[in-house]
């Protein structure tokens, strides 16, 4: 009888002592959902721009009026204007021209080898309507890293 009243005893005062540690263990073991980026041009992590230049040598090609109805974990999606120089008869003589765009990122990959940062990777645009002259319905762009 009192090996028994001992043990219980024993494993009472064990639940006790464990029980805290674990929940809290637990707790920090949860990770935190990682932040999703998209990478501009100069390497800075962006979260829903409402700006985003693609030609980065020359500024001829960048997306504005952004709106994001989704930044998820494996895609984020917008609307905005993507304004495309024509470059006649040469860039620095061209117009600008905007178009109405629909945007999509995917392609998540950890940025630069940091775990609190997992970025878009890809980029595509779709021309609902009018849009840059030889230029397909949807154009697709791998994004800097």
């Amino acid at each position: 009888m009192s090996k028994t009243a001992i043990l219980v005893c024993a494993g009472t005062a064990l639940a006790a002592v464990a029980a805290p540690s674990s929940a809290s263990a637990s707790a920090i073991a949860r990770p935190q959902s990682p932040t999703r980026v998209v990478v501009d041009c100069f390497y800075h992590p962006q979260v829903r721009p409402a700006t985003f230049l693609i030609a980065c040598a020359d500024g001829n090609n960048y997306l504005t009026s952004l709106h994001w109805s989704r930044w998820g974990q494996n895609a984020a999606t917008a609307t905005g204007r993507d304004v495309v120089n024509d470059c006649k008869p040469y860039c620095a003589a061209g117009k600008f021209h905007s178009y109405p765009a629909g945007v999509r990122l995917d392609r998540v990959r950890r940025w630069n080898g940091q775990s609190q940062h997992w970025q878009y990777a890809r980029l595509t645009i779709t021309y609902p309507g009018a849009r840059p002259a030889d230029t397909p319905r949807s154009m697709t762009y791998p994004l800097w890293s």
